[in-house]
């Protein structure tokens, strides 16, 4: 924790001190404060992941250090990307690891943004590298780093195939379905994309840019947040919850790319991941509800009694899963 307060002083310092113009700017020397802090976040981060996972802590926490060190030393751009891509990664499947299970609909919310919140700070990590990339493919590396990552360890932690179950292999297939429809559908649109339809997408952003300062992103609030809510609130009844959490990373991963966008400020970069968050907050809400009205108990003393026994262990926050 304290290597984490520490990294994010050195990005905030790097960030006042680049934009602030006069003799007080540092100039090149943020450069080098910003990839400082990156390397103490990814170092604390990739330490967290193992020891979380049961790994080698030491190993890694050490072998993201010396590829932090070798980025400052070097300033080499290649390595600047990678850097930021693994530490981006890290940050969201890190973030859906340090939940625990919610019994409560309440809960599921308070874990959904606690893992947010650390994989904003992994994403501003994964920026503070300073790498030079094509937002498309650092949005598309990403996620394919964190989805494969998120879903070795939910084989892992989840029992393997055989402990899918029906419903998880809904979840599986469904989310699969849902994701490969989101990339493509947007890829397509963003080429081919009719001038109707686009202008009316332009128009719905547009108006929540007007009342709240920034729009939710498609991926996040419609699939990786309401799935994360919905799997941690699972994970309190079948150990299916962590396939549902898998999806997860779809909702934290795509918080680097909102950081890394040249055109927002500010104001509406807190506001789009603001609007994203609660959007897929209120869908995971809807979808837990869903659920249980589908599948759960009937009545309300049965309801109780059904959330009263949901109690299956899990170690805790800062416990090894494996």
């Amino acid at each position: 924790m304290l290597l984490v307060v520490a990294g994010v002083g050195c990005l905030l310092v790097a960030a006042l001190f680049a934009t602030s113009p006069g003799p007080t700017s540092l100039g090149p020397a943020s450069e080098q404060v910003s990839t400082i802090g990156a390397t103490a976040i990814a170092v604390a981060f990739t330490w967290a992941l193992a020891a979380r996972t049961g790994g080698r802590p030491l190993i890694f926490g050490l072998l993201a250090a010396v590829i932090g060190g070798m980025v400052l030393l070097t300033d080499h751009d290649g390595l600047r990307a990678g850097a930021s891509v693994m530490t981006c990664a890290v940050g969201a499947v890190l973030g859906m690891l340090v939940t625990v299970p919610a019994v409560r609909i309440r809960q599921a919310v308070r874990e959904t943004v606690i893992a947010f919140g650390v994989a904003t700070i992994g994403a501003a990590a994964s920026i503070g590298f300073l790498p030079l990339i094509d937002l498309a493919r650092f949005r598309y590396a990403t996620l394919a780093v964190a989805l494969f990552i998120a879903f070795v360890l939910a084989y892992r932690i989840g029992a393997g195939v055989h402990g899918l179950g029906r419903r998880g292999l809904v979840v599986v297939l469904g989310g699969g379905a849902l994701l490969a429809t989101g990339l493509v559908y947007a890829e397509l649109l963003r080429v081919y994309g009719t001038p109707g339809l686009i202008d009316v997408l332009i128009d719905a952003a547009a108006w929540s840019d007007r009342i709240f300062g920034g729009h939710p992103r498609p991926l996040p609030a419609v699939l990786g947040l309401p799935t994360l809510v919905w799997g941690v609130h699972l994970r309190a009844r079948r150990r299916q919850g962590w396939w549902a959490c898998a999806f997860g990373v779809t909702g934290l991963a795509p918080i680097a790319r909102v950081l890394a966008e040249p055109g927002l400020s500010d104001v509406a970069t807190l506001a789009t991941l603001g609007t994203t968050l609660v959007t897929g907050v209120v869908i995971g809400i809807l979808v837990i509800s869903l659920d249980l009205l589908l599948i759960g108990s009937r009545g309300r003393g049965a309801r109780t009694a059904e959330r009263d026994h949901a109690v299956r262990p899990e170690p805790g926050r800062s416990r090894p899963l494996l």
